[in-house]
């Protein structure tokens, strides 16, 4: 069955963001010139995926309508002689279909995932978190290598990991690898927020999973830890230890993964990306070096 599913969680009050995100989603924050959010649906619709369910909460709307075709504005556009912008709305014609559904509690990652069991049915189906991007605009292929190794090993689940440094390791989810072939390990656990004395690896959860419908069996089983929530990572560590066969993939190099999690990564993505940026970036690098070599108080 082809994995053409994706399940975008976007669901969190992103508080670490504030006031930013007091009434505009951390999703749909601007990196560049695109909101987090559109990186990731382009992300996926490039390698296949043509039904996106996004999980929300109270607060969303703004996700929605984003990738709701706007045809009073294109209709202005065209009247006031500004065809060239159209092209800034193309991936509103994408061949993807959008489709929402709300976590009607915050009771974590892994209960966000479990309330899109309905909608999956019995297929595989893709996790991507609305709040990371993986590569420089997103032009990572990491989820379609994901489905070609999910697919080749039968495996009930595939998990995207990055190197981080060993300070930084409690703040994900991180593997204990097994013998790994071109960047690709059976996963023989995942540690929630280890600390760093007490990490099996420097491997972290880079935002990106392809599962088996298994997972949901794993997820209605899985106790509530901290607060009540469900961890997605708890229940990828009951399908490893009842036998279940699960990968870790590593991201290659250049597909680092930007977590819009905090103020500071926030910052740095947002500056990183309009650097780059094929249109702006020349022209804004040297107004940053002299803004750099400035003397400021």
């Amino acid at each position: 069955m082809p994995v053409n599913l994706a399940v975008v969680p976007v669901a969190g009050l992103g508080t670490r963001l504030l006031p930013a995100t007091k009434s505009q989603p951390k999703e749909m924050l601007p990196v560049g010139r695109k909101p987090v959010v559109q990186y990731v649906v382009e992300e996926l619709t490039r390698v296949g995926v043509d039904r996106v369910l996004f999980v929300t909460g109270p607060g969303k709307a703004s996700i929605e309508n984003h990738f709701d075709l706007n045809a009073e504005l294109t209709q202005v556009l065209r009247e006031t002689g500004k065809e060239d912008l159209l092209e800034e709305l193309a991936f509103e014609r994408a061949a993807a279909q959008f489709f929402y559904t709300r976590q009607r509690q915050l009771r974590g990652l892994g209960h966000a995932v479990l309330c899109a069991r309905t909608f999956v049915a019995r297929q595989p189906f893709v996790v991507a978190l609305g709040d990371s991007i993986i590569g420089l605009h997103a032009s990572s292929d990491v989820v379609g290598r994901m489905i070609r190794t999910f697919d080749a090993s039968h495996a009930s689940a595939v998990v995207a990991f990055e190197e981080v440094p060993r300070s930084e390791v409690s703040h994900y989810g991180v593997a204990l690898p097994g013998p790994e072939r071109d960047g690709v390990f059976d996963l023989r656990s995942v540690v929630e927020k280890p600390s760093p004395s007490d990490a099996p690896s420097t491997l972290a959860i880079a935002a990106r999973y392809v599962f088996a419908p298994a997972i949901f069996e794993a997820l209605e089983r899985t106790a509530p830890g901290t607060g009540g929530e469900i961890q997605l990572t708890d229940a990828i560590r009951l399908l490893i230890d009842e036998g279940h066969t699960v990968l870790g993939m590593r991201l290659a190099a250049g597909e680092r993964r930007f977590d819009i999690g905090n103020i500071d990564a926030y910052f740095r993505a947002f500056v990183e990306f309009a650097l780059a940026d094929e249109k702006h970036g020349p022209a804004l690098r040297p107004f940053v070096r002299e803004l750099l070599d400035a003397d400021h108080p």
